[in-house]
């Protein structure tokens, strides 16, 4: 199936595994990459070289020529370092889920890297479009971990209208019946994160899995006790103590994130404040909010690298309410590309005249 986004990226099918941090790491984004997806490298929580190393390995374990790309914080501290290596090191893709600016774009795009943030607004999708951006991820509130709150039914239709690059859709896709609405809606593709996240290529802990894979639809919510921003999650004891718990013990739990959190990414504590200034930028955040925002790599990272679900959050997708097994990476883009033809065919059928030709009109 070609679309503008595989002419745009070279992959053989239109769809992309999101950049989950401490989840989409090299053997994850290898999968999906062999697979005939774009997979996308988490970096944030690598240090520079824990992120040259990674790019190494999947290259390694997908060989030359097959496209992955890298998922970029913009407003990191380090992000001209860390693209100057994805650079360096020929990588195909970067992705970020804030907007880059005008002048990150120009450098990417000067060194043949084809640039695609992540957005949650049209308005968002049209000032990167017309900074340069190759193409767009858009978000709907169906997705897990940021988001807002505009569904992607109505969110995606906005952007495909506003935009003249190519729509990524995002937020709510699991299957080949998603990827032909996003298709009718005029995307280009569509992304999945929780979906490639139950996979068996996941190096998540079978332990956090099987909680997703047991959750409804109503077991997934939207909280602002992690960061004090919207986060889509799985409802669990730890979130509702974080909902519970007041000001003063969140502060404390975030220092010592914060503490964490640098140790993990190799940041100094001057580049975290930078970071801090960063995310305030435009956006009515308190410090503390800023603070809080430490909590969030690390208390993720307590499920899905260490499997304590009892000190950390699961990010999620609604769509996980529906998902109940673990495929390979080739196994599932295989079944979305087959079941997005058998419905291709159906709805081909809708349009073909009546076998028995027209009937006359009664009387």
């Amino acid at each position: 199936m070609e679309t503008a986004f595989t002419e745009l990226v070279g992959v053989r099918h239109p769809l992309v595994q999101t950049g989950m941090g401490w989840v989409a790491g090299p053997r994850l984004v290898s999968g999906a990459a062999n697979a005939g997806a774009l997979g996308i490298l988490a970096s944030a929580t690598m240090t520079l070289d824990q992120l040259r190393s990674a790019v190494r390995e999947v290259r390694s374990r997908t060989g030359e020529g097959v496209p992955f790309g890298v998922n970029l914080r913009a407003d990191a501290g380090d992000a001209a370092e860390r693209a100057q290596l994805i650079i360096d090191e020929g990588v195909r893709v970067a992705s970020f889920a804030l907007a880059p600016s005008r002048e990150l774009i120009a450098r990417l795009k000067d060194a043949g890297v084809v640039v695609i943030p992540s957005v949650g607004a049209r308005r968002h999708a049209e000032k990167v479009a017309a900074w340069g951006a190759d193409a767009v991820i858009v978000q709907g509130g169906e997705g897990g971990g940021h988001t807002g709150d505009v569904a992607t039914t109505v969110l995606l239709p906005q952007v495909v209208d506003a935009v003249d690059v190519p729509v990524v859709a995002a937020g709510g896709f699991s299957d080949g019946r998603g990827l032909v609405a996003a298709l009718s809606y005029g995307a280009a593709g569509i992304a999945m994160g929780t979906r490639f996240l139950l996979t068996s290529d996941s190096t998540v802990p079978d332990a956090v899995k099987a909680c997703y894979l047991a959750a409804t639809v109503k077991d997934v919510t939207v909280t602002t006790a992690v960061d004090g921003l919207p986060h889509r999650m799985l409802r669990s004891e730890l979130v509702d103590a974080l909902e519970r718990s007041g000001r003063a013990g969140a502060l404390v739990r975030a220092v010592r994130h914060a503490a964490g959190f640098r140790r993990l990414s190799g940041l100094s504590w001057a580049q975290m404040v930078r970071d801090g200034l960063a995310m305030k930028h435009g956006k009515d955040l308190s410090w503390s909010q800023v603070l809080l925002a430490a909590n969030t790599p690390m208390l993720l990272k307590a499920s899905m690298v260490e499997g304590r679900t009892d000190l950390g959050v699961m990010a999620s997708g609604q769509v996980a309410g529906v998902i109940d097994d673990l495929p390979s990476c080739a196994e599932l883009v295989s079944r979305v590309m087959a079941e997005a033809h058998t419905v291709l065919k159906h709805l081909e059928q809708l349009e073909r005249p009546h076998p028995l030709g027209t009937l006359p009109p009664p009387g």
